[in-house]
């Protein structure tokens, strides 16, 4: 069975995706919101069921990654600069976590902040 739909990115609510959702629509792509319904009833599981997942027709991914990249919000440092990835130097990081273990999987706010650069996917520190 062919994979019908491409997951574009996952959010915490779903009032974080509503303007990216009416980006894509506009351009004339078609967009599913995975588990929206869920957490509208309940956002505090948001961390257990992995947020929303903005969902997309696999023949429109590119489109919608090319999109997604012109609207996303890049990491910054308390200096409002963007967050330099020291292998490839580009300035396309996004704040991670990677909650391993149960106890960052039910507190994830007590895990130390890292970045992963959207262009080589190398995971760093401050």
């Amino acid at each position: 069975m062919k994979n019908e739909f491409y997951t574009l990115g996952a959010f915490a609510y779903p009032a974080d995706v509503q303007i990216l959702k009416g980006k894509l629509e506009s351009e004339g792509i078609s967009v599913f919101l995975k588990d929206e319904n869920t957490l509208l009833s309940d956002p505090l599981i948001s961390d257990a069921i992995g947020g929303v997942k903005l969902q997309v027709y696999t023949k429109d991914k590119e489109r919608a990654i090319e999109i997604y990249n012109e609207v996303r919000n890049y990491a910054i440092d308390e200096k409002g600069n963007p967050i330099t990835c020291p292998n490839c130097k580009a300035q396309k990081s996004e704040v991670y976590y990677s909650r391993k273990g149960i106890f960052y999987k039910l507190f994830p706010f007590f895990e130390k902040r890292k970045y992963r650069c959207t262009e080589c996917n190398i995971i760093t520190q401050p």
